[in-house]
């Protein structure tokens, strides 16, 4: 399979400009470098609307970012847990991301800034990422959402994050 062409042009000028890499630098460094990369990567594209709010967790308050299509009837909710190998992602890196997702799906997503390696060790993450679940449920008649059509997902870390609240959910 061929590179997307956007990533091949970012790659070949990290490598023409001697930017170091993401593990090399300090996790705030390598958080600033991700957000210009991925904001670079992909177009956003327009949703029905964006909030941006804070949610009780257990470790202070969680941001979250609510993405929902231009549809009213009760939709189907998205808790998206975004990759970053637990030290860097956050909602704007995966801003387009749930874009595209809310908008093909066209489902409501909730994207979730839990609490980042290394300051906040395991299992801070998948507490904050388990607590905006709930959070997603006990919540879904004011979300406009359907609380039997909850799914749980996310990307690289975000996917491993997806198994550990499914598996707290189980137990």
């Amino acid at each position: 399979m061929p590179l997307n062409p956007k990533v091949k042009a970012m790659l070949e000028e990290m490598v023409a400009s001697k930017t170091p890499g993401l593990t090399s630098l300090p996790p705030p460094e390598s958080r600033r470098m991700a957000r210009t990369m991925f904001a670079q990567m992909a177009p956003s594209e327009p949703v029905g609307s964006v909030v941006d709010r804070a949610i009780p967790g257990p470790g202070g308050s969680i941001p979250i970012r609510i993405y929902r299509p231009a549809l009213t009837q009760p939709l189907p909710i998205l808790v998206f847990l975004h990759g970053g190998g637990f030290v860097i992602g956050d909602l704007e890196t995966h801003d387009a991301v749930c874009r595209a997702l809310t908008n093909r799906a066209q489902c409501v997503t909730l994207s979730v800034d839990y609490r980042l390696a290394p300051e906040h060790p395991a299992p801070a993450a998948g507490d904050d990422c388990y607590a905006a679940t709930n959070w997603a449920y006990d919540n879904a008649k004011s979300l406009g959402v359907d609380p039997k059509r909850l799914a749980v997902g996310g990307d690289s870390a975000g996917g491993n994050l997806a198994a550990v609240v499914t598996l707290m959910g189980r137990d």
